[in-house]
């Protein structure tokens, strides 16, 4: 089993894909505490928030930093979930790693900048941290495949990707064309690394959130990043794409049935 897979499979108790849900931000200690203990209640094991949110334009709520890292913390302590966040900058890893994090990813919009995701690349150098890059927003493979050599080169081995979607111009029924071809190819180019999914983003909306998962683990995937919020309509950001912890613990147990039906 690849190490990255290894590591997740200690929180995941079923014999299904691996789940990693939780809001997209960490908006107030009471939200993040709530929705991890549904999502605990639920049978996910690994819980994920945004506490520092890249937004495309000026004035949007852009997380509480490492006030939040200090609930994803509590989140540990008190449901026994592994945590994960997003970095977007060297800035972020050493906060991040010191809460105790256990998984990192790096986002659409880092994974487009080869500085960014080099400097991050070098401040987690000679740690041993699960670390999962997204692709870059622009259908880019070579930047993609740059990005996974550059964590490689500094000795990162807990390395796994995601695949969330591409900003396409014209699109009418996704966020982020999910453009399948070409995360197939970065299985092809990375052979046994993990290919996860990131419905959620992909599709924009809450109901597209279970077809595309079916649809990746029917793939081969190895597992969904799923945005879930206590009162998804109430979400600070991407209120439209989240889905309640009893609807996320409700997927997973689908798509475990239908998988081990299979």
């Amino acid at each position: 089993m690849n190490s990255i897979l290894s590591i997740l499979s200690e929180y995941t108790t079923t014999e299904g894909p691996v789940v990693i849900a939780g809001p997209c931000s960490a908006e107030s200690r009471e939200q993040t505490l709530k929705t991890a203990r549904a999502l605990s209640d639920a049978g996910i094991g690994i819980f994920r928030a945004g506490v520092w949110k890249p937004r495309t334009r000026p004035g949007g709520f852009e997380g509480r930093g490492e006030e939040a890292l200090e609930w994803l913390r509590e989140v540990k302590e008190t449901t026994g979930m592994a945590t994960s966040t997003e970095i977007g900058s060297a800035a972020h890893v050493e906060p991040a790693l010191r809460a105790g994090i256990d998984i990192l990813w790096i986002g659409a919009r880092t994974a487009a900048s080869p500085f960014a995701v080099q400097e991050i690349a070098d401040a987690l150098r000679g740690t041993d941290r699960a670390v999962f890059v997204k692709n870059p927003v622009c259908a880019d493979l070579e930047l993609w495949s740059g990005d996974m050599e550059r964590l490689m080169d500094a000795g990162i081995r807990n390395i796994g990707m995601i695949h969330r979607g591409f900003k396409t111009y014209g699109e009418k029924r996704y966020r982020n064309t999910p453009l399948w071809d070409l995360a197939e190819e970065m299985r092809r180019r990375f052979p046994g690394m993990p290919m996860f999914c990131d419905p959620s983003h992909m599709g924009g909306t809450r109901g597209l959130v279970e077809p595309l998962s079916a649809r990746a683990i029917e793939s081969g995937y190895d597992g969904l990043l799923i945005e879930s919020h206590i009162c998804p309509a109430r979400a600070l950001t991407d209120a439209s794409q989240q889905i309640t912890p009893a609807e996320a613990g409700g997927l997973a147990a689908r798509l475990t049935r239908a998988l081990t039906a299979s």
